[in-house]
């Protein structure tokens, strides 16, 4: 059971770590909102991490004999539990934004919630007699005992109400929402609804068993923890969702633009006087397929003296006759004038006495768009078969 639980810790640790890595991800928020719901979808998952790792029961064995304490790994793992749930609360305020002083009147009616509960969780097992260690059952073998029977159900109770007002929540304002944001909302809906049967539900079955004289407790150890795992994994997969994916497929196409720039760049590269990157292994994609945009941009005003009309009309004839629309046509007849550019260029050649003063599309557009089209015009032209004399090696 350590090994489900600390895998869970693990995975929600490393969460925790990609989106505090990528802080400004949150989209139509301001800077204010956005660092609060980054700072508190952060330390939501992080300490959901913690609770995995506290409950696991080789940790609560090696507190226990730290602290010298039979059972101290219960009230520290069931506070920092009621921390978690009152992390969840504040987390959805955040998220739902709002005037700023009702998000912070909010947040702070529930620490003043929590913080009691937590303290109350304290006392009562200082209070109690759990003199005998347990590392798998504590939950139903005190569940009778005063003091730990009130922290079971204290603890039980408030982490309930936290999960049952997160999926009323999740339900009212997924109906007003779109997107990637409804579908974060229903995966935190599905992971609330597995924490509520699976491990809440469970957990509740055991203790009343016990109060009656019954004996479920496989339903405390053996259900309850892997359901709380998914449960927790899920939750955090729809808190991550909406604020991660949108930087991934930013960094995917970046990645991709770059990569398809390649033969433009191979082309005309060794022309370009514009600084080279301090480095390429710590850049992000959008950071590489800039400086390769400007790069390539410096480089076709280095070539301009060398554009050749006559090339470039044709070349649109051929497209043209081939059956190419008129744009296609165009970015077809600007790839081949570009290529002879480059092989004058690369030979060390005088520039036109009349060159071309008509604009390349790609210096037209904003954007990758433009300068990709002419890249991959330029791979798959004749051009691309002759002679590289101005290969460059890729940065």
């Amino acid at each position: 059971m350590s090994l489900v639980v600390y895998l869970a810790a693990a995975v929600l640790a490393l969460s925790a770590a990609v989106l505090f890595r990528r802080p400004n991800t949150a989209v139509g928020k301001p800077s204010g909102l956005r660092n609060a719901l980054t700072v508190s979808t952060c330390v939501a998952i992080a300490l959901g991490a913690v609770v995995f790792l506290c409950s696991a029961p080789m940790t609560l064995a090696a507190v226990n004999d730290l602290t010298g304490v039979p059972n101290f790994g219960a009230p520290l793992t069931y506070g920092l539990l009621s921390a978690y749930s009152c992390s969840l609360l504040i987390l959805l305020i955040n998220w739902r934004g709002g005037p700023r002083e009702r998000v912070r009147r909010l947040v702070l009616r529930c620490i003043a919630v929590y913080g009691p509960l937590i303290v109350a969780i304290v006392v009562l097992f200082a209070l109690a007699d759990a003199r005998v260690e347990r590392l798998n059952d504590l939950d139903t073998y005190y569940a009778n005992t005063p003091g730990m029977r009130e922290m079971i159900v204290l603890y039980l109770l408030g982490h309930t109400a936290a999960i049952v007002a997160m999926t009323v929540v999740c339900v009212r304002w997924g109906r007003e929402v779109t997107g990637l944001l409804r579908a974060g909302l229903w995966l935190i809906f599905v992971g609330a609804l597995l924490d509520l049967v699976g491990f809440q539900l469970t957990k509740y079955t055991a203790v009343v068993a016990r109060w009656t004289g019954h004996d479920l407790d496989f339903l405390s150890t053996r259900v309850a923890p892997p359901m709380a795992a998914l449960a927790a994994l899920t939750c955090s997969a729809g808190f991550v969702l909406p604020r991660l994916l949108p930087a991934a497929v930013g960094h995917w196409r970046g990645l991709r633009d770059y990569r398809r720039l390649d033969p433009l760049w191979l082309r005309v590269g060794f022309v370009s006087t514009a600084p080279k990157p301090p480095s390429a292994w710590w850049q992000s994609p959008a950071e590489r397929l800039h400086c390769r945009e400007v790069a390539i941009h410096d480089a076709l005003l280095a070539l301009a003296p060398y554009f050749d009309d006559r090339v470039r009309e044709r070349a649109l004839s051929a497209a043209l006759a081939e059956g190419r629309s008129a744009h296609q046509a165009r970015v077809a007849a600007e790839a081949a004038m570009l290529a002879a550019a480059a092989r004058r260029a690369a030979a060390h050649e005088e520039p036109l006495r009349t060159p071309s003063t008509g604009r390349l599309h790609a210096t037209e557009v904003s954007g990758a768009g433009g300068l990709v089209e002419l890249a991959q015009a330029l791979g798959g032209s004749d051009a691309a078969g002759t002679m590289r004399e101005g290969t460059v090696k890729a940065f």
